[in-house]
């Protein structure tokens, strides 16, 4: 069948549906450096904003593909929805090819959020044109971790036909018990980056922590917030924003550091940054993890005291622990490690964490290697590996990689909902190995 591929990126879709034995005929994609990038791997160059081109000039076509920009319906960002002045359209640009070009098959993708986003109004607006556009409709969210991929990204997957879905069977979970991030990466590849000292210097810190903290006791589930540890700020019934300076003089803020050390205009900037708000109460969660921290560092004052002096030095984002290794042994070295804006994570090495569009310092780390994994690495956990190029700079690699759409889930679910022409049955995709390089030997797929 011939598809078209909308929001193209690096191709995720293309990739998908090829291998399945259909064409493309039509891709769009704003960035002209994916454009000159999509071309060298397809052999066809993308047209730019789908906004501009005129509709009767796109091919005929049986499946429409699109994973139109995320950033309205993300929790991460504004949520503007569709009055995002930016992206918020777009859905109205696919809706428009469809209800012209009545293409059999839609397979769209997007994040989780966008099903809850504005209290489901959103979705349900967006079902109700497809609907009236002619489809029968179904969603789903999904991760490649569920299909042997070591990576947890769940996106919002929504398929649609016009002749409708009643043999549609979204693809089986396979049993994952072995995933390991080792599969999908290269063994000390000579262009990964290396951690910086600063970051080599606060993991080190931070396993200071880990060292010093009862052997019996179990680390932390929440997160852990150094700059909560001696602060006496209000933060219960009142934030504060809602004190007059005057007021806050007599409590302490970030790390213990009186609030009478300085001038009614500085004071704020000796809170921890998500102190600083300006609304008179805190959200619950905040209040619980605040909670939890200073009653942590009054069952431990003992030996954090003396250890508050080092992590003193490095950013927020760097002050603050997540300990996602409940149970395990306490070597931050032996386990994956990303740094986010919310903290330095510290996960098992059975899955990276969720690809985003990410900036380099957000990659994630392969402690034993005490390196950041490479482009062609995170390629692997997109089902991407096959690409023969990937944005040059570093940098643009990661952000196509964080907004790509998964090749190998996309397989999966095209297999099933696209009809055979001969027998009228779906076709079924039964894997052992999803489709990336293990030890050097390719995965493989049955059709």
């Amino acid at each position: 069948m011939r598809f078209i591929d909308l929001f193209a990126g690096l191709g995720g879709f293309h990739v998908a549906l090829q291998k399945l034995g259909h064409e493309c005929v039509f891709a769009s994609e704003l960035d002209k450096n994916l454009q000159e990038l999509y071309e060298r791997n397809f052999g066809m160059r993308p047209y730019g904003d789908i906004r501009l081109v005129p509709i009767d000039s796109i091919p005929r076509h049986d499946i429409l593909c699109a994973g139109s920009p995320c950033q309205p319906f993300s929790k991460a960002g504004n949520q503007q929805g569709f009055d995002c002045p930016k992206w918020g359209d777009l859905f109205d640009h696919v809706l428009r090819i469809l209800k012209f070009h009545k293409p059999e098959y839609v397979i769209l993708e997007n994040v989780p959020n966008l099903e809850r986003h504005n209290n489901g109004t959103t979705w349900a607006l967006l079902k109700r044109n497809l609907e009236e556009a002619g489809y029968d409709v179904r969603t789903k969210h999904l991760s490649p971790h569920q299909y042997g991929i070591p990576q947890i990204r769940e996106r919002v997957f929504i398929v649609g036909s016009r002749s409708g879905l009643k043999g549609f069977q979204w693809p089986e979970e396979i049993e994952a018990t072995h995933l390991s991030i080792r599969t999908v990466l290269d063994e000390y590849p000579q262009d990964a980056k290396v951690i910086s000292h600063q970051v080599r210097k606060c993991l080190e810190v931070w396993q200071a922590f880990i060292n010093k903290f009862p052997e019996k006791e179990e680390l932390p589930s929440f997160p852990i917030w150094s700059m909560e540890f001696g602060a006496t700020y209000p933060f219960e019934n009142e934030t504060p924003y809602a004190l007059s300076p005057q007021k806050l003089t007599s409590y302490r803020g970030s790390h213990g550091i009186p609030l009478n050390s300085c001038s009614a205009v500085t004071q704020m900037d000796l809170l921890p940054s998500y102190a600083r708000t300006t609304e008179e109460k805190f959200p619950h969660w905040k209040v619980q993890f605040i909670q939890q921290n200073r009653e942590f560092y009054e069952r431990h004052k003992q030996w954090i005291i003396p250890w508050i002096s080092h992590i003193l030095e490095f950013p927020p984002s760097l002050q603050k622990l997540e300990w996602n290794c409940k149970g395990e042994h306490r070597n931050i070295w032996d386990y994956v490690i990303q740094i986010r804006a919310s903290g330095v994570r510290i996960k098992r090495p059975t899955t990276a964490p969720s690809l985003i569009a990410m900036t380099t310092t957000q990659v994630p780390i392969i402690g034993w290697e005490q390196r950041y994994m490479t482009p062609r690495e995170c390629s692997r956990l997109q089902s991407l590996n096959e690409l023969a190029h990937l944005p040059k700079a570093p940098t643009r690699a990661f952000k196509a990689l964080g907004n790509a759409v998964n090749a190998y889930v996309v397989q999966l679910i095209a297999a099933s909902l696209i009809c055979s022409p001969f027998d009228n049955h779906s076709v079924i995709i039964t894997s052992e190995l999803p489709p990336f390089y293990i030890n050097d030997h390719p995965g493989y797929v049955n059709v």
